[in-house]
Order: C-alpha cells, then structure tokens, then sequence
C-alpha cells in the first residue's frame, strides 16, 4: 500500500467508488481508495437500486441525470453489466395537487434536458393493465428511467477506476486525520475478523495525502468526531420486501406485456418494481426511527434490523389496491436497514467547514442515483476549483455548528417521512422547531406571524389573523396566506412596514491589514468610512462566491452583513481566504462572527422617516434622518430612544427606508416602541414573502437565486459592483470567461390563479432559452414577475418570451432592470 497520495477516497460504496473514479478520469494520479470492510457492505448492498430522476432541487437533478446517462456507458468502458434496466418511471397522481407538483417539477426537468411525457389514467392502464387506475388523475412519466443493480454498478464503477490507476484497499480502517499544514496524515488500521465480527489487528501505516474525500456512508458520525466538525448526516431505518412471483404478472409478462416501470404512488408514499416475477414494495412510512446517532456499533457489517411490518401495514394495503392481484401472493423476502439522510434529505457535497482540502459526500438517502453525478462534480470542484453547475445547494456548510445530535435525528425523520409529501414551494416543516428565536418572537407570533426557518431562525413569512392554518393554506398555486402578502407589499409601496431581519449573518473584519485583505476579497471598491457598498467575492472561477453588505466604520473597521441562510458557508470562505492573505503578507486581519449579538429591524415606506423622527434623540431631530446629515448608502450610529442604534440607509425592498441593527438583548423595547410610533403612519408588519416580490420589483438579485457559483457578477448583469480597475480575487477567470447567460428581470401575464416560483423554463418560438430563478407577484404592475437567465442577446428590454407554468406556455416580456422607481427616486426621498 502505498504511503502517500494526491486523493485519498475514504469509503468504498457506490458514491465512494464514483468519486475515486472521477477523480481518476479528471486527470489525477496517484488516487487511492480505502473500504474498512468490502466494497459495497455498507447501504450499497441493500439499496434497491433505483434511478429516480424526479427531484426539485436544480443541482441534484443535474446529478441524478448525470448518473442515469454514465451508468448506460460503464459497460463498454469495463466489460461489466451493471444490470441497467431502462424501464422507465411513472409516478402515479391520485388529486390534482400532485399533479400540481409534477408539472412544477417538470419545469425544472426542462431546464436540466431530462425528458418526461405525461400520461392519462386510461393511458396507464392500456399500457399496464394490472395497475388499478380508477382513482388516479395522472402521472408523469421518465422513460430513460429505470432501476440497477447496486452491487454491480459499484463494482463497475471500481473496475474502471483501477483501469485509470486507481488503487482499491479493503479492510483498511481510518483512525485519524492530522492536517500538518500542507497535507493530510491519516492514521489507518488493519481490520480482520473475529466471530464474524469486524476487528482491528495490530497493523497500522500512516497515509499522507494532499487531499481526502470522505463518503463513509452510515459512519459519517465516526468521521464527524475523528475530524472534529458536525456532519448531520444520521441513518434512518428503511424497510422494503419482496413478493413470491404474482401468477398474474407472470401471466402477463409470459402473453408480451412489457416490463413495468418502477412504480410510485406518491399519495400512498410507496415504490414498487418488478423483482424476478414478483413485486418489490419500499413504503416511506411515518414514525421510522433513526439509528446510529453517536456511532455504527464494530458489530454491525452487512447487516439488516428486524422487520415492523405493522409500521407499514398502510402502505401495503395500498399496494394491493394498486396492483389488486398482489393481493394473494406472500412474501418472499424482506429488508430493514439503515440509509443516512440528512435535515433536508439531499447529500453534503463538497469542502468541509473549518477544514483545507477535506471534502464531504456524505448523507446519501439516493445513494445509487446520486453516485454518478457526485462523483462527476465533485471532481470538477477539486480538480478544477468549481463544478458547472452551482453546488451551494448541497454544501454541507449550509448547516452550522448550532446544530445538535438530538437535532439532526428529528429533520432527518422527518425528511424520511416526507420523502413522499407533497413539496409545496412554500413548505415549511416542523420538525425541531421553533429552536432559534429572536427576543421578538413571542410579539411577532401574538400579532399573527406564520414563520418560515432560515438556518434554525424563525422569521415571519407573512402575517395572518390569528386561527389561520398555515399548512393548510401551502398550495403550488396562490395559496391562502397570498392576499396577506399583497396586502404587505403594498403598504412598503404605500404608507410603511416593519420587518425583522435578525437571521442576516453578521462578521466585523478588523486589524491592519482589513482594508488590503477586503480590497482583494471582493469586486466592488470599498467604501469610504461611514459610507456602505455591495460587493461580491469571487470564486477562482470568477464566479459568485457570496454577496456582502459593507459597512465601513473607520479606517480598518468593517461590518459585513451576508443573507443569514449561508452564514457558516460564507464565514468558513471569508475566514479562510483571511489566513490565506495573513500567510502572504503578514499583515493581521481579525474576522468576528456577531450574528448573534445583533438584532436588525428594516423600516421602509413612504413613511418610514416619519416614524423614525418620533424615535431619534438628536439636538435637531427633524433634520437627523434628512438626506444632508444622513445619506442614501450611508451608515450611522444613532440613538432609538433608549436603544443604541447603528443605522444603515439602505432598503432591499426599493423604499425609503433604513435597517436598524440593535443589541440584541434590547430588541423588545425597541419592536415596542417603533411599532407605537409606527401606529399614525399606518405601519403594517411584513413578512419575508412581500420583501421577496419586492425586490424582484427593484431587480435586487439574491444569493443562491440569480448569484451562484455557475454565473460571475457580470453575468448576473452587475457591471457597477465590479471595479475592473483593481486586482481581486478570480478577477482574471471572470474576465476570460465572458458573457455565457445574462440576468434579467420579467414582467408575465401568468395564470389568473398562480405566480412562477423561479424554477420554470423559458421560450422563444418553442427553443428553450433560459430559466427562471426567482418568481412572484409585483403589486407595482398588477401581475406575475420573475428573474432569470436567458442567452445574452436575448436579455435587452422588450424582448417577448414564453414561460413554461403548469404544462402551459405564458406570455413574458424582458423589462428594464429595476422595472419599479428606476431612477431611486423613492430611495432618495429627502424631507
């Protein structure tokens, strides 16, 4: 075994084995892979083997669909059949909900080129006679879908990494993991058996590698400890069985009929496929337990629990109402084992927080579909500095060190419960919740506030009037909770509204050397003191790494504010890139996460100075807050009452306005008292979902919609944030790279009944040219609004396109960028 190499592969499953042998065909040598027991014992070996394309998130059905087309080429490539069968998948609607969803998620196909065709209940039925479709509205179906033989596509898979000069080591456990600056000295240990158990013998080696690339699968705790971080990656049990071959079915198949497509009934929360002439039901049932949270105990190797079937005496029944002639046939087989899910039910993929060149792939409830496609972009990411399509999404920093064990075991329940669930755009779930509150919580909720999660933090939504069913109003069309929204929107418009934005991730940047190290950092110039800019931090392929607020409070005195649903991603980049410039030149830089010391209110509205004035003790109060003593793009230390205020004169809903950034532990007296000073001028409380439709009105565009790691600032059509004039971070490959797709801004004529979401495809004369990332309503023009990209001559003002909303084409048109107040007039409203 060799004793040092430039990849060390830590786990030999599917994803693990897909991972070395990506790394292997990007061009990297000296790759080796290591399995504490044999390759596929872990989940691979029980995994039902199953492809499904269908999924909501953009970037993982990229992945998906990169696995589906890879694994049809891994035969000619090594000579082994990974046992493929392209039978398609259909996915049964019993109400036109779902049916809603399917036709959401199939915008979201269009945009990724992954085919589906839609089908009648008669049409189900003519081509499977043996499915009882009498209460079924529809389906959409994938017909290069299909299900494969884990054990067999693994197994392909590490043939064709060691043709590429991989080396494949069993039975070799981690034990631990030093970074001596330059690389990774992994301290590995010989296993053997004893009693059938899994044992460590007294051989060990120490491997050094540049870097190391975890995909341990169930023991992502264990890797979690040895590396010190959080991974919130816990196995949930899942159980599927197996039928003695159904005489019917064999009848069928023996008279022509075709192979069934992997069945699902999502309704009924089941899979089933055919299996050797009988039938393989895996239910996604509720109240399946977690296991494994502190560890995967030596003795467990290839092993299975005990099945419950009454846990899924539901979803077997309704099996049997699907395909009825199931009914009297037995079982044959059974399985119950572990799959690792996460809080949101998608992997973590990508660098691990706090650490250098540690990557993560963990938390796979897809494992065999993901496989491929992880091993495909992840790969780009190391080799080349990023993927082509923006992976945010699924990095694993988009969870933080708040997070607990107890946490993670009820989201990771839950995802497992609602793997089936419908997946409203506007879901909220429960689980674990509330966790994290600011001190406003309790008045927010007392005056109706239905709250949304964004890292752990309750934030108001919208407000409703008290009673209101916020489940029951979530629909893929205009929900209940629409008109409260409009209503909110409106008053920012109109009079003035208060919102909480406590949640935005907060970092002070100190020392000598801040103002070289942001100058470098980001894109933009950096601001005078007691001024403010937006800027952007590039990737080292020029694309956006993450957007800040720069507040600068004195010479080497920065206050960064970034959206708070990537705060640990985007401390973990900011702190790094810091010890990088330290390193360099010496100078010292101090970056301090003060999230949580700072509570932040936005006012804004016509009427938002006025409320202020009430507030501000100033020897001349009426000319405080006046654009002569206090600027647009201005920031400004001032005193609420008795509540010291650092003011920021900015609004990222396009108002008059200003955001309030308060200690904390003062947020009630002040929530009390601008919401009394509020009263006269016709406050109204407002929720995230009116601040989202509104800065779509001003063309704002927001990290993980239209900024992301597949597109640079210039293509995001930010050309005055970007100072081409000074030297920074991934400037040169933002520059090479060009204009590929541009950022605009869509006013559409939608249904009567619903707004786009951000996730619908674009047309020209039925091409397909672009995509929608953001959507909504604007209660500026009285219709739908979006945000997306679109081939860069297309992107001008006036350009008429199509968009794609429940399998409909919709008028769209190209607006001018900030179709709402283009000239700020309102923004720079003085006295």
């Amino acid at each position: 075994m060799k004793s040092h190499v430039k990849a060390l592969v830590v786990g030999g499953g599917a994803v693990g084995t897909s991972i070395a042998y990506h790394l292997a065909r990007a061009g990297w040598e000296d790759v080796m892979l290591l399995e504490r027991d044999e390759l596929t014992s872990g989940s691979t070996w029980h995994a039902a083997g199953l492809l499904p394309l269908f999924n909501m998130s953009y970037a993982t059905t990229h992945i998906h669909k990169y696995s589906v087309e890879f694994y049809k080429s891994l035969e000619a490539e090594t000579g082994l059949n990974a046992g493929f069968s392209i039978v398609g998948n259909l996915r049964m609607a019993q109400t036109q909900e779902r049916m809603d969803e399917y036709m959401l998620y199939a915008s979201t196909a269009e945009t990724a080129g992954v085919p589906y065709e839609w089908l009648t209940p008669a049409q189900i039925k003519e081509r499977w006679p043996l499915v009882m479709t009498d209460d079924l509205k529809g389906a959409i179906f994938h017909p290069t879908d299909g299900y494969i033989n884990p054990a067999d596509v693994t197994m392909a898979m590490a043939k064709g990494a060691r043709q590429r000069g991989v080396m494949i080591e069993r039975k070799w456990q981690v034990d631990g993991y030093e970074w001596t600056g330059s690389e990774w000295k992994v301290t590995v240990t010989k296993m053997g058996e004893k009693g059938g158990n899994l044992v460590p013998t007294e051989e060990t080696a120490v491997i050094t590698a540049e870097h190391v690339v975890t995909a341990t699968g169930n023991h992502a705790q264990r890797t979690a400890k040895l590396l010190g971080i959080k991974i919130p990656a816990i196995p949930v049990e899942h159980q599927f069985i197996v039928t003695e071959p159904d005489p019917a079915l064999l009848e069928y198949r023996k008279n022509g009929g075709a192979e069934h497509p992997v069945l699902r009934d999502a309704d009924a929360k089941w899979y089933v496929r055919e299996e050797r002439g009988g039938w393989i039901l895996g239910p996604y049932e509720l109240g399946a337990p977690a296991r494994f949270q502190y560890g995967v105990p030596d003795s467990f190797r290839a092993d299975l629990f005990p099945l419950d079937l009454e846990r899924i005496e539901e979803e077997y029944m309704s099996m049997i109402h699907r395909l009825p002639t199931s009914e009297t046939v037995g079982l044959k087989d059974d399985f119950n084992g572990p799959i690792c899910y996460t809080p949101d039910g998608n992997p973590l993929i990508g660098p691990a927080p706090g650490l250098r060149n540690m990557w993560l792939a963990e938390g796979f409830s897809f494992g065999i579909t993901a496989a491929g496609g992880t091993g495909y972009y992840l790969a780009q990411m190391m080799v080349e500095g990023e993927a082509e399509i923006d992976m945010a999404s699924l990095d694993p920093k988009r969870y933080a060190d708040w997070q607990t064990v107890d946490w993670a075991v009820a989201k990771n329940e839950e995802a497992y419960e609602h793997v089936f669930i419908l997946h409203h755009p506007d879901e909220e779930r429960p689980a674990a919740r509330p966790l994290r509150t600011s001190p406003a919580y309790d008045r927010q909720k007392a005056k109706g506030a239905q709250f949304g999660c964004v890292n752990g933090w309750e934030r108001p939504n919208y407000y409703a009037p008290m009673g209101f069913d916020d489940h029951a109003s979530r629909s893929f069309r205009r929900g209940a909770w629409w008109q409260y929204a409009v209503e909110e929107a409106r008053a920012i418009r109109e009079t003035v509204g208060l919102i909480d934005a406590t949640a935005f991730a907060k970092h002070t940047v100190k020392g000598p050397g801040a103002t070289a190290f942001l100058d470098r950092f980001t894109c933009n110039k950096l601001p005078k003191v007691g001024r403010i800019n937006l800027t952007y931090a590039l990737t080292s392929a020029g694309t956006t790494r993450t957007e800040y607020t720069i507040v600068r409070n004195a010479e080497n005195d920065y206050y960064l504010v970034s959206a708070g649903a990537w705060a640990a991603y985007d401390e973990d980049y900011l702190v790094k890139a810091a010890e990088d410039f330290m390193a360099e030149t010496g100078q010292m830089v101090i970056v301090q996460d003060v999230t949580t010391q700072w509570g932040v209110f936005a006012i804004a509205g016509p009427n938002a100075r006025d409320v202020l004035q009430k507030l501000i003790r100033d020897a001349e109060p009426e000319t405080a807050l006046s654009n002569k003593r206090f600027p647009w793009l201005s920031a400004k230390r001032i005193e609420l009452g008795m509540v010291p205020v650092n003011a920021i004169r900015v609004a990222y809903t396009g108002e008059l306005g200003w955001e309030l950034h308060h200690p904390i532990e003062m947020q009630n007296h002040l929530w009390d008292k601008l919401v009394e000073a509020g009263e006269e001028f016709g406050l109204k409380l407002v929720g995230a979902r009116a601040q989202n439709w509104l800065r779509q009105e001003k063309s704002y565009r927001a990290f993980g919609n239209e900024l992301g790691r597949d597109a640079t600032p210039a293509e995001a059509d930010l050309p005055r944030f970007i100072d081409l004039s000074k030297e920074f971070f991934g400037k040169d490959a933002m520059v090479e790279k060009g204009i590929r797709a541009k950022c605009c801004t869509l006013l559409i004529d939608g249904p009567e009944d619903a707004d786009p979401w951000g996730r619908e495809a674009l047309y020209l004369e039925g091409r397909k040219v672009g995509r929608l990332t953001s959507g909504g309503y604007s209660v500026a023009f009285g219709k739908s609004i979006g945000m997306g990209y679109v081939e860069p001559e297309l992107a001008v003002p006036g350009t008429k396109l199509k968009v794609k909303m429940f399998d409909q084409l919709w008028d769209a048109e190209i607006t001018v960028d900030s179709p709402y107040d283009p000239k700020n007039a309102t923004i720079r409203k003085d006295i």
